[in-house]
C-alpha cells in the first residue's frame, strides 16, 4: 500500500495516499478555507463535533487548531462543559482531560 504520512500538514499516521491528498486539498483545502464561517467558528463546530462523538484521538489535534484559531483555553472549557448536558458527562471529563494535558504540554514547552 503506498501511505502518506499528513493531516492537515501535519504528521498525524501513515495513510493512504488517496486519503491523504483528501484530506488536505479538499478537506483542509477546501473547507477550512470557505468563507461562510471563520476559521474560528469551524474549529469551535469542528471540536464540538469531536467531543460529542468521543473521539479523543483527533482531539489534541483539534484543539490545539482551535487555539491557534484564537479560541481561548476557557471557551473551550466552556464548550466541553456546555456539551456534557448533550453528549454525556463521562465524554465531557474525558474531554476535558485532553484539553489540561494540552495545556500542560504547551506550558512546558514555554518554560
Amino acid at each position: 500500500m503506498n501511505t502518506a504520512t499528513a493531516t492537515g500538514g501535519e504528521p498525524q499516521g501513515n495513510y493512504p495516499q488517496k486519503f491523504a491528498e483528501l484530506t488536505d486539498n479538499v478537506l483542509f483545502g477546501d473547507m477550512w478555507t470557505r468563507t461562510q464561517l471563520k476559521p474560528r467558528e469551524r474549529s469551535l463546530v469542528t471540536v464540538a463535533a469531536l467531543v460529542a462523538m468521543y473521539r479523543l484521538e483527533q482531539l489534541p489535534f483539534h484543539l490545539q487548531r482551535a487555539l491557534d484559531n484564537g479560541v481561548s483555553a476557557d471557551e473551550l472549557a466552556e464548550v466541553i462543559t456546555h456539551l456534557a448536558f448533550y453528549s454525556g458527562w463521562p465524554t465531557a471529563a474525558s474531554a476535558l482531560n485532553v484539553l489540561s494535558e494540552l495545556q500542560v504540554g504547551l506550558s512546558e514547552r514555554q518554560e
